[in-house]
């Protein structure tokens, strides 16, 4: 077993620390500025966002980093640029892992590694858990990257399948989700087994401060490049609420919206957590099979379809952090504008729901 010992260092009190972004952030204009390596960076044809500019070069030099950024702002590429510089790509084994919440995810993140890399010969495999023997073959023939969600990464660690003996970089997709009660421990399991100078960035489009506080636990004086609450909001984008009074009249609402609207694909998303044919339903909704995806919030973190159009709410989020996820399916990089329609019974929780995820994104 490759397992670490790590010393019991006292986590530092961190519940009046105010998170802002770091002092040293450099602000670096263009791709071409950055000195990537060329086989990477030919691909780039437009100017790199704002998280790309101050993310990607503390990163390629080996720093922790705390990176927040608005859904839709590359946020995906700009780690997998990252690791791409640090790969050393004649050595066959295991360099960087990335977690994600979700297997969707975990797969589209390497398929941009992939593409990306294509010139540069990277071996980058998901653990997803749907063929273990498959996931054995590959991990053995020796991959660069891995991407997964926490529980099967460390499945494939206990099983001694997947070495991290040369692991350099820690990433964690989406973090605020993943460090969350359900995937906090399972990240610690993990991280247990690198070596203890791994580098460790964490991404996403939203950090609450109680998220943030327990990096403390396995980051090293990181650079933090972060959106302020009041920040956290996605311009050009057209919001609209239906008020409908009765839950059984939310479907026929729906299907006149449909006849009034003209709609390339539209995602309608609702509370109800059911899992059926994910992958084939994406692939073709992707492919444009298929013009509506219903689906929870599972999708509304970091997987992105080109052609949405119409995002509705069928049920509205919990919490602002989901509806900030749930606008970002589309608008990607300001690119579309966006019609997101909420369809609630009019009640005072709904009522309550929508002041607060409004009055937080003005």
């Amino acid at each position: 077993m490759d397992k670490i010992t790590r010393k019991n260092v006292p986590a530092e009190d961190l519940s009046n620390v105010e998170f802002e972004t770091s002092e040293d952030v450099e602000v670096v204009p263009t791709f071409n500025a950055m000195n990537l390596k060329e086989s990477c960076c030919v691909v780039f044809m437009h100017m790199p966002s704002a998280i790309q500019q101050r993310s990607i070069k503390p990163i390629v030099k080996g720093r922790d980093v705390i990176a927040q950024a608005q859904s839709g702002t590359g946020k995906t590429a700009t780690f997998s640029i990252s690791i791409l510089q640090s790969l050393d790509t004649t050595l066959r084994e295991t360099q960087v892992l990335c977690l994600s919440p979700t297997r969707e995810l975990a797969v589209q993140i390497q398929k941009v590694i992939l593409a990306l890399g294509d010139f540069m010969n990277v071996q980058c495999h998901v653990c997803s858990g749907t063929n273990l023997g498959e996931d054995i073959r590959k991990l053995d023939y020796g991959q660069h990257i891995v991407s997964g969600t926490p529980g099967r990464v460390f499945d494939m660690i206990k099983r001694r399948v997947l070495r991290t003996r040369a692991i350099k970089m820690l990433v964690l997709d989406e973090a605020d989700e993943m460090l969350n009660k359900g995937f906090k421990e399972q990240i610690y399991d993990v991280y247990r087994y690198l070596p203890p100078a791994t580098q460790v960035v964490l991404i996403s489009a939203t950090l609450p401060h109680e998220i943030l506080e327990m990096t403390s636990k396995f980051m090293t004086d990181p650079i933090r490049i972060l959106v302020k609450r009041d920040e956290l909001t996605l311009e050009g984008i057209k919001q609209f609420f239906v008020a409908v009074e009765r839950e059984e009249w939310k479907f026929d609402t729906l299907c006149d919206l449909y006849d009034t609207l003209t709609i390339t694909q539209a995602v309608i998303f609702c509370n109800t957590k059911r899992k059926k044919e994910r992958d084939e339903i994406m692939k073709e909704f992707r492919a444009g099979q298929s013009r509506v995806l219903i689906t929870t919030d599972v999708w509304a973190r970091g997987i992105d379809v080109q052609q949405v159009s119409l995002v509705i709410n069928y049920d509205l989020p919990n919490n602002r952090e989901l509806y900030i996820h749930r606008i970002g399916r589309s608008g990607r990089l300001a690119e579309r504008v966006l019609q997101l329609i909420s369809l609630n019974q009019t009640t005072y929780a709904s009522y309550v729901i929508l002041n607060n995820i409004t009055r937080q994104n003005r």
